[in-house]
């Protein structure tokens, strides 16, 4: 069976990831598939919304399929993953300006690749078992596909945490840092998306309701007061100066992560707070991306979590303290000519 299902439903056109074994992870296919169809959709009056969903209860999508990643990089060739990265970062930003809406069903794990695929559209659904995150520095990665643009508008500090600890949201939580819109009780679901196919949203916003309570609304004093710093390491030093619970789990948190990567991505949501545009966003991930494989610890990330399975990586940096400034700023240095384009390449 075809790893994912794309066909119009009635009044939607409905995608269907279909790869629940791998966690719904994304191929490159995957990608390039779902963009032909929003390309397909979008002057045709037959379809009236678009419909994001996933088969099976333990995610939506996991993040991206990044064996081949590894694979080819290891080889040497850098090119297959810049170029999946590119064509990737087009779809997030086609459905993010998408000019109908797009509604998307989120059940559990919604991470890295999936929220560049669930959590830019329009309704953005969440039930209980929902668990939401961004946690590429902990292969190394930062928090990308889009995904740094909803973590600059996050109220008062929480990017920088979500984007450096890795925090996973619930339903609540997922709301009020602005990846989400609605919590539906998930068994209302099958109804909700059939009541969609008519190409009407009132059904499904009637059925939005409070979810359970979240944890970051409370934390919030300390995220603001903790994760305030200019960069990652005066957040460390903040973090290691508090002898409260919250501090040492955020310091223990952070102690998993890629130092470098965590730094970036402290430097790229400072930067996106200024940004026009999602396309802003991505092109200052892009900066980090393109160099990850062959100046990053992108490679070793990967094979410490997903290749040897003994989550032992042997990070370029021995802390988050030995991360120089010069550093930082040479990841994130303009492309020239191979800055992110929005053209198709493939």
């Amino acid at each position: 069976m075809s790893d994912i299902h794309i066909r119009i439903d009635g009044r939607a056109g409905r995608i269907t990831l279909n790869r629940p074994k791998a966690l719904n992870a994304l191929t490159y296919q995957m990608c390039l598939d779902i963009e032909a169809a929003l390309d397909a959709w979008r002057d045709d009056d037959a379809v009236a919304l678009v419909l994001l969903e996933a088969e099976g209860d333990k995610a939506f999508c996991a993040g991206g399929d990044i064996a081949e990643m590894y694979a080819t990089g290891t080889a040497g060739d850098y090119e297959y993953g810049r170029q999946f990265w590119r064509d990737e970062y087009r779809l997030n930003a086609k459905i993010f300006e998408y000019p109908k809406p797009v509604v998307s069903f989120l059940q559990g794990f919604t991470m890295g690749g999936g929220v560049g695929v669930g959590c830019h559209g329009t309704h953005r659904i969440v039930g209980e078992s929902s668990k939401i995150a961004m946690p590429e520095c902990g292969i190394g990665l930062v928090p990308d596909v889009g995904g740094s643009l909803m973590l600059a508008l996050a109220p008062g500090r929480l990017g920088e945490y979500l984007g450096t600890t890795a925090h996973r949201m619930g339903p609540a939580d997922a709301i009020l840092a602005g990846f989400a819109d609605h919590f539906v009780p998930e068994e209302q679901w099958e109804a909700a998306k059939e009541a969609l196919l008519t190409g009407t949203l009132d059904d499904l916003e009637a059925r939005a309701t409070t979810p359970p309570p979240g944890t970051l609304a409370d934390l919030q004093p300390r995220i603001d007061a903790h994760f305030a710093g200019e960069t990652l390491a005066d957040i460390h030093r903040a973090l290691r100066a508090s002898d409260d619970t919250f501090a040492q789990e955020a310091l223990d948190k952070l102690a998993r992560n890629a130092p470098l990567a965590m730094a970036c991505a402290v430097e790229i949501v400072h930067r996106v707070r200024g940004a026009t545009s999602i396309r802003d966003a991505l092109d200052q991930e892009y900066r980090y991306t393109h160099r990850a494989m062959q100046q990053g610890d992108f490679l070793e990330g990967i094979r410490a979590a997903i290749i040897d399975r003994d989550r032992q990586p042997k990070w370029a940096h021995a802390g988050i303290e030995d991360v120089r400034d010069i550093e930082v700023a040479q990841m994130l240095l303009p492309l020239g000519k191979d800055a992110l384009t929005w053209e198709d390449r493939t």
